[in-house]
């Protein structure tokens, strides 16, 4: 990737994308089912969304056991569609794949992206759990001599740790960061993110909400900070987001929303109705009344019922819909109506997948 189109990514990403992160598509007898991974990412590229995060948790992490052996083939093919994509319209779609593991594991991860052209790596820190912060920063510095880095900071609930505003300030002065998806689930800890990377004077670093719980709050939210340089205002622009694979084209459109309704600096309370029905919509999605243990099930289901996923199929057979979640499902289903993009699935399914 040259210096212009790595400007350009940067200015995307800075002026606020929505931005799916991409489920695996299988078959009944749990193989990849390419033709409706293609189908997919034309959804999410016709919905609008100026990004596709690949590899990450959503698309399931047993992609990379040895008996799947699939993470190779899902970035080729993501990869390869997303660049057909963009051939029509001359502009980038953000390719973004998931970075994990240890040192060994992530720098292979990083220069197989490198290599696919893939043009940042979302760095999950998940697995580091006995590192101490100082290991961490000298793994993130590592990772981002290879490709530019997206931070990633992971609720605990879901296997994450927790970060020192300390970290993130270090983490913001590492010189490929390009932006950090904020996901602790907690208010105190996005404000530690983004007040490091405003004291590290790096405006050039992308704020995106991965807060399931507040995406709406998150992306309307003009954060002011006042030190020895006067006031500083920021803003998360963007979202990388589960819950964003699915009904992606009124996803866009909300964010859309959120952005001009910030420009403005006008906050109806409406908004503030709409983001509660959001979170109530991700908490049936997500199966947050079980631990989360079901949520990537829940996505598969609406992705079903769309005709875009044949099942809900997951490569480890023991994750399925937690108990009751189907029921949750439909009841948000029925009391938001407007937050689903059926029909504009349905006008096209047949296009994404011939």
């Amino acid at each position: 990737m040259d210096q212009a189109e790595m400007s350009r990514i940067r200015e995307l990403l800075n002026d606020g994308l929505a931005i799916p992160a991409c489920p695996l598509a299988l078959n009944a007898q749990r193989c990849f089912d390419e033709r409706r991974q293609r189908a997919l990412l034309r959804y999410y590229c016709a919905a609008g969304a100026g990004g596709v995060a690949v590899g990450v948790h959503t698309t399931q992490f047993e992609i990379r056991q040895p008996q799947h052996g699939l993470l190779r083939p899902v970035l080729e093919l993501a990869a390869e569609e997303l660049q057909n994509q963009e051939r029509p319209h001359q502009e980038h779609i953000v390719r973004i794949g998931g970075v994990v593991g240890d040192a060994v594991q992530a720098m292979r991860e990083a220069e197989q992206l490198r290599e696919l052209r893939y043009h940042v790596g979302l760095l999950s820190l998940a697995g580091h759990q006995s590192a101490d912060e100082t290991q961490l920063i000298e793994h993130c510095r590592r990772v981002s001599e290879v490709l530019p880095i997206m931070g990633f900071y992971l609720q605990p609930a879901v296997g994450g740790r927790l970060l020192s505003y300390r970290f993130w300030r270090q983490f913001s002065e590492i010189e490929n960061v390009v932006a950090i998806k904020i996901s602790p689930f907690n208010r105190y800890q996005t404000i530690d993110v983004v007040r490091a990377v405003v004291d590290a004077g790096r405006a050039d670093i992308a704020l995106y909400t991965g807060n399931d719980d507040n995406i709406v709050g998150d992306l309307l939210t003009e954060f002011v900070f006042k030190g020895q340089e006067g006031e500083q205002r920021r803003a998360i622009v963007g979202g990388l987001l589960g819950h964003w694979a699915c009904w992606t084209r009124n996803a866009v459109l909300l964010m859309n929303e959120c952005k001009r309704l910030r420009a403005l600096g006008n906050l109806p309370t409406w908004m503030l109705t709409l983001g509660a029905q959001v979170t109530d919509t991700n908490a049936a999605l997500f199966d947050a009344a079980n631990a989360f243990r079901g949520c990537i099930p829940g996505i598969h289901e609406v992705l079903r019922r769309q005709g875009l996923l044949e099942g809900l199929w997951c490569l480890d057979p023991t994750e399925e819909l937690g108990t009751g979640q189907m029921q949750e499902i439909d009841r948000v289903y029925h009391a938001y109506p407007h937050l689903n993009d059926d029909d504009f699935v349905a006008e096209h399914l047949d296009e994404w997948l011939a």
